[in-house]
């Protein structure tokens, strides 16, 4: 087992190597998730909309 102190060097030294993302990264990585999730919500619903429409047009003929 290292002794803390060595410990503590090695992980300062891991932080050290994160490479960070930039403010601009960070917006647009941000803004293409809220897209991307509008857009599977607008494809679920228009996919269980035309289930729905399908399934009580069969239900109403018998």
């Amino acid at each position: 087992m290292a002794n803390p102190i060595q410990f503590i060097q090695q992980t300062r030294s891991e932080v050290a190597k994160i490479v960070w993302p930039t403010r601009r990264e960070v917006t647009l990585t941000s803004i293409m998730v809220f897209l991307l999730a509008i857009a599977a919500a607008a494809f679920f619903f228009f996919v269980d909309f035309l289930i729905r429409t399908g399934l009580a047009a069969v239900l109403e003929a018998f």
